[in-house]
């Protein structure tokens, strides 16, 4: 790699779109854009229904607004540039504007794994000791989870932006993807990235990695306690408060291994398929969440038909 610039923090980045599909990046982005809209719409709806109904009130769905909360985070750390590239054509991005980038969707992909961990657990206590739920977990409890798994999301990922700073970059850098990620940047680094890489695989370690040990050992725990309930209908009712956690934490993990996988496979050859893959791995879990517990829950599909009859009601 050639490098023509010996002042860091003063470079600029080009983001990519679908190679080979330039011409049709306009037609090829509608889907896209129509998930992004949806993810937006369906989290929103999430937020104001549990903000507004008393009966959503408990640790579970205050959990759940804190997911939509931070996959409304991840559309607007993404959705711009994505908006940007695919219907304005616009590839530039400066130094800082994608330094922000970067730290914004590593940390909400950050919080949103933290949430789920918490959710795991929220599971667990609510099977293993059902009459004292509301007592393991009070509002109070759940408040200061939330602070801290936002908390470790903003200090895992601050000396990122603020290491990128003292690496020379090449005045002009062609991204991997439409978005800036830290390894993407650091691969892209003209002086020792050392430092930088190492500080990336311990946040890396110390969130998603520790964070889905947990939940696997969160989920050997209900388990074991799901078996240990004789009646065969009660451990039915039992697992299935946790098929809608379960789902999500599938979706939010299994792009990211097949992200992972793609590249270090089949990335040159299906370089396309590369950037399609990266896109979904930020865009599904957004677009599934809502709908898996609107599928899934009862509770939020009675808010949403009560506040829907209102609406009716008031416009008649």
């Amino acid at each position: 790699m050639f490098c023509n610039t010996s002042t860091p923090g003063h470079s600029t980045f080009l983001l990519t779109g679908f190679p080979g599909l330039e011409a049709s990046h306009h037609w090829v982005s509608i889907p896209i854009n129509l998930i992004c809209v949806v993810s937006i719409l369906g989290n929103s709806i999430i937020l104001f229904l549990i903000r507004t109904d008393p009966a959503l009130h408990e640790p579970m769905y205050i959990f759940l607004s804190m997911l939509a909360a931070s996959d409304l985070g991840l559309c607007a750390s993404t959705f711009p540039t994505m908006v940007r590239l695919f219907w304005l054509g616009i590839r530039e991005l400066p130094f800082d504007l994608c330094a922000a980038q970067m730290f914004f969707i590593h940390a909400f992909t950050y919080v949103e794994s933290g949430v789920l961990l918490a959710m795991a657990f929220d599971r667990f206590i609510a099977i293993r000791d059902p009459l004292h739920y509301a007592t393991i977990l009070p509002h109070s409890a759940v408040a200061k989870v939330g602070a801290a798994v936002l908390i470790r999301a903003i200090l895992l990922n601050l000396p990122g932006p603020i290491l990128l700073r003292r690496l020379l970059f090449p005045q002009v850098s062609v991204l991997s993807h439409c978005y800036c990620l830290h390894c993407d940047l650091v691969g892209l680094a003209c002086s020792d990235t050392r430092i930088n890489s190492l500080v990336g695989l311990v946040s890396i370690l110390l969130s998603l990695g520790l964070d889905s040990s947990l939940i696997m050992l969160s989920y050997v725990l209900i388990l074991r306690t799901v078996l240990s309930i004789a009646s065969p209908g009660e451990r039915l009712k039992a697992l299935n408060t946790c098929v809608s956690h379960l789902c999500i934490v599938l979706i939010f993990y299994l792009p990211k291994l097949g992200l992972s996988v793609l590249h270090r496979v089949e990335k040159h050859s299906y370089p396309a398929l590369a950037v399609l893959m990266a896109n979904l791995h930020f865009l599904v879990p957004p677009f599934m969440n809502p709908v898996v517990y609107c599928i899934k829950s009862k509770q939020i599909r009675q808010g949403f038909l009560k506040r829907f009859q209102q609406k009716r009601v008031d416009v008649s």
